[in-house]
């Protein structure tokens, strides 16, 4: 069983999306969470490894969550655009 942490820019990068985004963001986490609970594989979000410990769903074409699976915790991190994602990636 997987558990989940999410970080205090995560809440707050939540909180300035738009409805529609949201919604997104909501289904492609729920889709990845029933994966880890032993769903099926999830597709259409794009689950990516990127480096290290990071991990990368889609939420839609332009928008990213990024997130560090470590052990059995998942801490999802950011979520914005491929490019934040890249941005973030250059600061660990």
């Amino acid at each position: 069983m997987i558990r989940v942490r999410y970080d205090k820019a995560f809440d707050a990068e939540l909180a300035e999306l738009s409805s529609a985004d949201l919604k997104r963001v909501r289904k492609a986490l729920t889709t990845l969470l029933l994966y880890f609970d032993g769903g099926p594989k999830p597709l259409g979000i794009g689950l990516r490894k990127l480096r290290g410990s990071s991990w990368e769903i889609r939420a839609g074409l332009d928008l990213r969550v990024l997130f560090k699976l470590e052990g059995d915790v998942a801490t999802f991190a950011l979520v914005g655009s491929h490019d934040d994602v890249r941005r973030a990636l250059a600061r660990q």
